[in-house]
């Protein structure tokens, strides 16, 4: 049983070897549900610099346990979810387009692997980290496109399905057989809709960016020691807030009214 882990945060283009891991260590689990076609299964991410990575992995470095990536609108490639729903649903361009004048990001990429299913490691832990560097990196606002078993976890952290695309927020992808729902966060910063108990962990993350910390998982009611390596070095808070004429909102984005950030844990 994994007890003690490290949390690492990094720009894609700083570390290719571990980006080359993280490749493929996401497309191993894609392969053991069937999952080939999603917009992430590719390896041209990791020559982005708009791309930050979160890994977990061992202590020596040398196994991964599972990662996500940040990946920052920069006006020059596409967000996942844009590329992932904009065909079903074209007014994700204009959304994503608004917001990045103030900083807009997408986190995808998120997986573990087996043996750490269930400890929180591979899921909950790495999302609040992604939301912990936004201030870093300078992002306001969050998307995402999640599985219904990581819904729960946005919703802990601030995220709102955002129910005026697709079919109320959601899309079947990748594939008909998978629903995956958009989520949005449109403060990610002072996450005033996280619930309290992760809006205090993540602002904890903030100021303590390289500490050791137990952390209690949230199902197996087990206690993880996690190491943090948060700080990104090349990190500038004003490096991705674009410059786009697009002073009010194309159109009010619909989120829903439904709140289900309780935590039993």
């Amino acid at each position: 049983m994994i007890t003690e882990i490290k949390i690492r945060a990094f720009r894609a283009i700083e570390d290719p070897d571990t980006c080359l891991r993280f490749i493929s260590g996401h497309r191993r689990v894609l392969s053991i549900y069937g999952i080939e076609n999603i917009t992430t299964n590719t390896d041209d991410w990791m020559y982005n610099p708009a791309i930050f990575v979160i890994v977990v992995e061992s202590l020596d470095g040398e196994k991964l346990y599972g990662g996500a990536r940040v990946q920052a609108a920069n006006g020059i490639n596409p967000l996942p979810i844009e590329e992932a729903t904009g065909k079903m649903d074209p007014k994700i361009y204009e959304i994503v387009k608004y917001y990045s004048q103030f900083g807009a990001a997408e986190l995808s990429g998120l997986w573990n692997s087996k043996e750490v299913a269930g400890f929180g490691i591979g899921s909950l832990f790495p999302s609040r980290v992604a939301v912990a560097i936004a201030e870093q990196i300078g992002v306001k606002v969050l998307f995402t496109l999640c599985s219904p078993t990581t819904v729960r976890f946005k919703s802990w952290i601030g995220g709102t399905e955002m129910e005026n695309i697709g079919d109320k927020g959601t899309f079947y992808y990748p594939n008909l057989d998978l629903l995956a729902t958009a989520l949005y966060t449109e403060d990610a910063i002072n996450l005033p809709e996280a619930h309290p108990r992760e809006r205090e962990k993540i602002f904890f993350l903030r100021k303590n960016l390289d500490h050791i910390a137990e952390e209690k998982s949230p199902f197996k009611n087990k206690l993880v020691k996690i190491h943090y390596s948060l700080k990104i070095a090349s990190a500038n808070p004003n490096e991705f807030k674009l410059d786009v004429l697009m002073p009010t909102k194309p159109f009010e984005i619909i989120l829903s009214n439904e709140k289900s950030c309780s935590l039993n844990y």
